[in-house]
């Protein structure tokens, strides 16, 4: 890992340690060094260094909510804000607990996405009825029902195109 400017560069072997990570962050040092025939000391000390260097920025569990027996609905929220109030909007649902994610996102206007995760449609309604829409510089709100999940992961997946000096030209 070196720093150009403001931007870390990874090698390939960092690449390849996040992508075995991803895969499963409870693996060892040495099951990780096994993996890709390196001492479990290399890995440690690029670990180390990109979790001082916040490349790694946590750990997680992603949790089934269903298999648990936790009674939960999920949706999407895109918000339609002023444009002086969105960087200060998006920040507040950042503190409430029931949004998991916020981005904000610019085609045609700049909206704020949101996903939040409530036990029913009248904790969800109340939600957003007494906590999003008073924020000043909220114009409208179009909420969408998660149906159905194919695909829910906790961190972005590390990209297969990853640098590497064969595919450098």
């Amino acid at each position: 890992m070196k720093i150009k400017g403001q931007a870390l560069a990874l090698d390939d072997l960092d690449w390849r340690i996040l992508q075995l990570l991803q895969e499963d962050a409870k693996q060892t040092y040495t099951e990780i060094g096994q993996r890709l025939n390196l001492a479990h000391s290399t890995v440690y000390d690029r670990i180390q260094r990109m979790e001082q260097q916040r490349v790694i920025k946590k750990y997680g569990t992603l949790v089934d909510l269903e298999k648990v027996g936790v009674r939960h609905i999920t949706a999407i929220m895109t918000i339609f804000t002023e444009p002086k109030e969105s960087e200060e909007i998006a920040q507040r649902l950042t503190e409430f607990s029931e949004v998991s994610e916020v981005f904000t996102s610019f085609s045609e206007e700049l909206v704020i996405i949101a996903k939040v995760v409530a036990t029913d449609q009248a904790e969800l309604h109340s939600f957003i009825a007494h906590s999003i829409a008073p924020l000043p510089g909220v114009l409208r709100i179009r909420t969408s029902i998660v149906t159905k999940k194919y695909k829910e992961e906790t961190l972005p997946t590390v990209p297969n195109y990853a640098p590497s000096k064969s595919r450098e030209r």
